[in-house]
């Protein structure tokens, strides 16, 4: 005869595991709610490139910090369990911001079969990336027009070369871990939250703004 708190304990934990992987899934956002939040991750990118009086000073000049007119800003966003990364990339002069990532492709079973074995991704925007509410930490750096490009580049062949996701392998970490290391950047441990991987990316860095590619 089975034991009755072995019964609810089980009970229980299935019960949990099944709520975390549902509330881990967001479904595909409508055309309607994507261009709201496009518009409004728009704005957002937008204020970055506002220019402000400088304050009149007999004082010595203060260096400002280096800027270039293309970006890349690794970000981190909340969900019920682990949250997600991810990067925004552009210019810093145009209001359009671009979205790569890697998430599983489908409903909520894609999510939960990505914790045993892989399954298919998806490499865009998911839902919650382009809402400035669900963000939990970001690190932006700047780029020259040449770097720019092949960064840029480099992103959309990771994302066509990414056609599978694993809780465990191949997760969203890893991947903007990957875009940082083309960079130059030190990489801090990939398989942590992406809230802390982000901040301990921005850490590990110096919180340094420009980046410069070595020869090609």
């Amino acid at each position: 005869m089975t034991n009755k708190s072995d019964r609810s304990g089980s009970c229980a934990l299935a019960g949990f595991a099944l709520a975390a992987a549902i509330a881990c899934t967001m479904p595909p956002a409508s055309a309607h709610e994507a261009n709201k939040r496009m518009a409004d991750a728009n704005a957002l990118v937008s204020t970055d490139t506002a220019s402000r009086p400088a304050p009149q000073s007999t004082r010595r000049p203060v260096a400002r910090a280096e800027k270039g007119p293309y970006y890349v800003d690794f970000r981190a966003r909340t969900a019920a369990s682990w949250g997600h990364a991810f990067v925004w990339y552009g210019k810093t002069s145009e209001r359009a911001v671009e979205v790569a990532g890697l998430t599983p492709a489908g409903d909520t079973w894609a999510y939960v079969l990505g914790h045993l074995t892989w399954v298919p991704s998806e490499t865009g925007a998911s839902y919650g990336d382009l809402d400035p509410e669900y963000l939990t930490a970001s690190y932006r750096v700047y780029l020259n027009e040449a770097d720019a490009k092949r960064v840029f580049a480099y992103i959309k062949k990771l994302q066509a070369s990414s056609p599978v996701w694993n809780a465990e392998t191949t997760n969203c970490t890893g991947f903007i871990g990957d875009i940082a290391e083309f960079m130059g950047l030190q990489v801090p441990y990939r398989w942590q939250r992406p809230e802390n991987f982000v901040n301990r990316l921005k850490e590990m860095n110096g919180g340094r703004q420009m980046v410069r590619l070595s020869a090609e």
